[in-house]
């Protein structure tokens, strides 16, 4: 499955309509959750018919199309099967109880409710919500795919336009030739990356760059008097902002994953679990700026897609671990260099990669995207092919199968 997005261009009636339908969406998940809250036992079949209870008593909902509806019913239930798995599977923390939604940004549609031009440059809405007709602008050419292809449209609101995504059922793999190459990863704050090789990528630090400009934007909308016309704009200015770093950070992982992957045939990196490391209120703002859990989504999807093999690894003492004695050689983060008794001496996350890629290769024979755990024995800890990050990645923007 790949995701094909357009800017859309239309009228200022047909970008009302649009909320509306977001709105309209909103309402249906919220009711479905809260519909779950009040019974027990409640299943994905009895939310469907809630949709169409719905349908009957608010003309609003009856105006959106009925897989629209339906769509929104899978969302909550989605976020309930979530919070169930989670329950059973005892993780620590917070479960992902269901919550409310206070500002949705998205409507999807199945099969129906959408029709494309002859030259799919242009689709109609033609439900009763007032969309019609919008132009499509982009590079991607559907004409490539037929229409039993595309199983899902989705219109997205963001701050700088409109957006629609096509989600496509088409094989995304490339032949390949191999490189006999293997490398293991070391992400860190002062470099984005440091691998097995002694080569360090150099952190771009987008959020940082741009703090100075996001203040002033943030400081131009306190000025600003609370619900005029002005204010919004301002707020609107500020959020463009804040895209274009989102947006910046996301080309940055994306280019040199794939750098990365084109040029090995293994590749070795850490299972990092993000979620607990931000905690650390010092290191939270430069841990989300650099963008390690974008990079590996993106590792892991050009993996699949040029057939590579790529090795998620526990990350425990892969800092403190000689990569040529073994010896365990404990420091602090702001010691920078590995010095060892057996007289090894070598930069500390080089050596950490050394040990990424070592624990990798302790396992044989497998082919796909894999979590190995060090205390396993070189036993994977996962073994289905791309579901590493599935409770983690709602949709992804992805790029051309043809790049």
């Amino acid at each position: 499955m790949i995701v094909l997005e357009f800017k859309v261009k239309g009228k200022t009636t047909q970008y009302t309509a649009i909320d509306e339908a977001i709105r309209t969406a909103q309402f249906v998940r919220n009711k479905a959750i809260r519909h779950w809250m009040d019974n027990s036992c409640v299943g994905q079949k009895e939310l469907y018919r809630l949709s169409k209870s719905l349908r009957e008593e608010f003309s609003f909902v009856k105006a959106l199309n009925s897989s629209a509806c339906q769509a929104s019913i899978e969302r909550a239930y989605s976020a309930i099967a979530r919070f169930y798995s989670n329950c059973k599977k005892s993780s620590p923390g917070k479960k992902g109880y269901p919550q409310f939604k206070k500002n949705c940004r998205s409507v999807e549609y199945k099969t129906s409710g959408w029709k494309l031009s002859s030259n799919r440059k242009q689709i109609d809405f033609i439900d009763k919500k007032g969309i019609g007709k919008l132009k499509l602008k982009g590079t991607w050419d559907l004409n490539l795919y037929q229409l039993d292809q595309i199983k899902r449209v989705r219109l997205v609101r963001r701050v700088d336009g409109y957006y629609v995504q096509f989600l496509v059922s088409a094989e995304n793999k490339v032949d390949v030739e191999l490189t006999g190459r293997m490398i293991g990863l070391d992400v860190g704050l002062s470099e984005f990356y440091t691998d097995s090789n002694g080569y360090t990528e150099p952190n771009p630090k987008f959020y940082r760059k741009g703090e100075k400009r996001l203040k002033f934007q943030q400081r131009r909308v306190s000025k600003k008097k609370k619900g005029s016309a002005n204010r919004k704009k301002a707020i609107n200015r500020l959020g463009r902002v804040h895209l274009k770093i989102s947006r910046q950070r996301e080309e940055h992982a994306k280019r040199v994953a794939r750098c990365v992957i084109q040029s090995n045939d293994l590749v070795a990196y850490e299972d990092l679990r993000i979620k607990n490391l931000v905690r650390n209120h010092c290191l939270a703002k430069s841990i989300n700026d650099a963008g390690w859990y974008q990079f590996r989504k993106w590792l892991e999807h050009f993996g699949i897609k040029l057939g590579k093999i790529t090795i998620a690894v526990n990350p425990a003492y892969t800092s403190q671990e000689c990569s040529s004695c073994g010896t365990i050689v404990k420091k602090s983060l702001s010691m920078r260099t590995h010095i060892c008794k057996c007289g090894f001496v070598l930069d500390r996350d080089w050596n950490a990669a050394v040990n990424i890629l070592k624990l990798a290769l302790s396992t044989t024979g497998h082919v796909g995207t894999w979590v190995i755990d060090s205390n396993a024995s070189g036993d994977s800890t996962s073994t289905l092919v791309g579901v590493i990050l599935s409770g983690q990645v709602g949709s992804m923007n992805e790029e051309s199968p043809h790049l």
